[in-house]
């Protein structure tokens, strides 16, 4: 017999459908379920001249989250590292542009000879 360990996200006493082998994977999608649930707030009390529903700010809020190191380099004007719209089905292709760049060994220096 088998023993497996599962690590589940209960949020406001409500067991998500997600099971995590990984404790530390847990943690990271409860830490992104954190910052989607608070930029929803941000955005729900920032007095919009739009009308949103609240399905939409919570899936705005969820994509953000869970892009949240591509978000944070947009923001502070970068340029971001992927593209940030794909198409369904479109799969990650392995192009240089992507990949990143490997760094090159420092040539050998020639020792001086001896007087």
């Amino acid at each position: 017999m088998a023993v497996i360990t599962k690590y589940v996200v209960v949020r406001n006493g409500v067991e998500l459908d997600r099971e995590f082998l990984v404790k530390k994977e847990a943690e990271a999608y409860d830490k992104m379920l954190d910052a989607a649930e608070n930029l929803a707030a941000y955005i729900k009390d920032a007095g919009l001249e739009i009308d949103l529903d609240g399905e939409v700010i919570d899936a705005l809020s969820v994509f953000l989250a869970k892009n949240g190191p591509e978000v944070t380099r947009i923001l502070k004007g970068l340029k971001p590292t992927v593209p940030s719209v794909r198409t369904p089905g479109e799969e990650k292709k392995g192009d240089a542009a992507a990949a990143p760049a490997k760094k090159k060994a420092p040539a050998a220096k020639a020792k001086p000879k001896g007087k």
